[in-house]
């Protein structure tokens, strides 16, 4: 799957991780404060919640694979918009396309592709896919810095959009295999991994979106405000710095022990695993001083739970539904995380700054323990199924 890493890559590089190098840079010259700027991030995934779970009705009707393709000329259309803007109304407006690109291009939709041409054994390759997300932000923060040092920053999104409409868009619609028949039709494609009634199906649903849900407002939430988190908890500004960048690569490191795994992983085990050790370092940090062999095991912790528990975020519905109906699903439970995504940062930055670390952690540690509760619920679902002969659905 080669073609939906370099995709995905492109996709998150030169669209959400894009501001983190370029928002301070258009910031001056736009005659905006930098949050202005910044909040193209919260429009962006506003704009692809709501239009979610209208993307899982496209992926169950025409596939991946032009879903994909058509979110490749969206990107382009709002870089190009985005490199056209000098006011905040086309810069708005900008976010917003790239916001609707999203939820055709980003995560759900690929997720989708894997699924169609894998079939329930697509673990693997997702994580596979999650590796190379969490290396955007490596990739592209350079390459970006370097394209703005010597072309400017419109030249970047220019060529940002050239990427989508020349590199992702033909690899989309020429260079992804075709989805295996079994994989999105006939019984074996609708049969779901574990028998569950309709009333169970939904709770199944409600549990998954509320335990995911609350694990992004966590992680989403955390992972701006560490380097905050961790001078307030005693660390120097070099020490915080040290230790909020060694955060991705623990977590890159967790993705790849979990694709490592393979078929052999299970996405509940892993989320109870990964919440674990997340609810653990923050009662740690809450019970300690911030001394530095707290602070370091606490990243550790946090860092290794979060790492996994994005990958099982993607797993978790191939545990409950079948492989044809994957793609509305995990498009459905998207709408939720992506607005958590957007409302977190701004909720753990306004607490932090008013309340300070131990509110803070102690925010973190209840949603995560409510979790990790909820999961516990869905495996105690899983085991009460198993009981139970598998049925085809009608």
């Amino acid at each position: 799957m080669a073609v939906l890493a370099i995709t995905q890559l492109i996709g998150w590089g030169t669209t959400f991780d894009m501001l983190g190098v370029m928002g301070r840079v258009i910031a001056p010259e736009l005659g905006l404060p930098n949050e202005i700027i910044f909040a193209g991030i919260t429009i962006m995934m506003v704009v692809t919640a709501f239009a979610s779970p209208g993307t899982g009705r496209l992926l169950a009707r025409h596939g991946a694979a032009k879903v994909l393709a058509a979110s490749s000329v969206i990107f382009a259309t709002g870089l190009v918009m985005l490199s056209a803007a000098h006011d905040i109304v086309l810069y708005a407006l900008a976010w917003i396309v790239i916001g609707l690109g999203g939820a055709l291009g980003l995560s759900a939709p690929a997720y989708t592709a894997v699924v169609e041409r894998e079939g329930m054994n697509g673990k693997r390759v997702i994580a596979i896919l999650m590796l190379f997300t969490g290396l955007s932000a490596t990739i592209f923060w350079p390459l970006l810095t370097w394209l703005n040092d010597a072309f400017g920053w419109r030249a970047a999104f220019r060529i940002s959009a050239a990427l989508h409409l020349f590199i992702c868009l033909p690899l989309h619609l020429f260079a992804l295999p075709k989805p295996v028949a079994t994989h999105t039709q006939g019984p074996a494609a609708e049969t779901p991994p574990i028998a569950l009634s309709e009333k169970q199906r939904r709770t199944a649903f409600l549990l998954l979106a509320a335990s995911t849900t609350l694990c992004t407002f966590v992680s989403f939430g955390v992972a701006p405000s560490l380097i905050e988190i961790f001078r307030q908890s005693g660390a120097s500004p070099a020490f915080a710095l040290q230790l909020g960048s060694a955060r991705g690569i623990i977590g890159i490191s967790a993705r790849g022990l979990d694709m490592l795994l393979g078929k052999r992983g299970n996405p509940i085990l892993t989320s109870i695993v990964g919440i674990s050790l997340m609810l653990a370092s923050f009662a740690m940090l809450l019970a300690f001083s911030g001394s530095t062999p707290v602070l370091v095991t606490f990243i550790l912790m946090y860092g290794f739970g979060s790492g996994i528990l994005a990958v099982a975020r993607a797993l978790l519905p191939l545990s409950f539904f079948s492989a044809k109906e994957y793609g509305l699903q995990a498009a459905r439970l998207s709408m939720p995380q992506n607005l958590a995504n957007a409302a977190a940062p701004v909720i753990f930055t306004a607490t932090l700054d008013r309340a300070g670390t131990g509110l803070t952690l102690i925010i973190c540690a209840v949603l995560a323990a409510i979790a990790l509760a909820l999961v516990f619920m869905l495996a105690a679902m899983v085991r009460q199924a198993a009981r139970q002969p598998v049925p085809s659905l009608p």
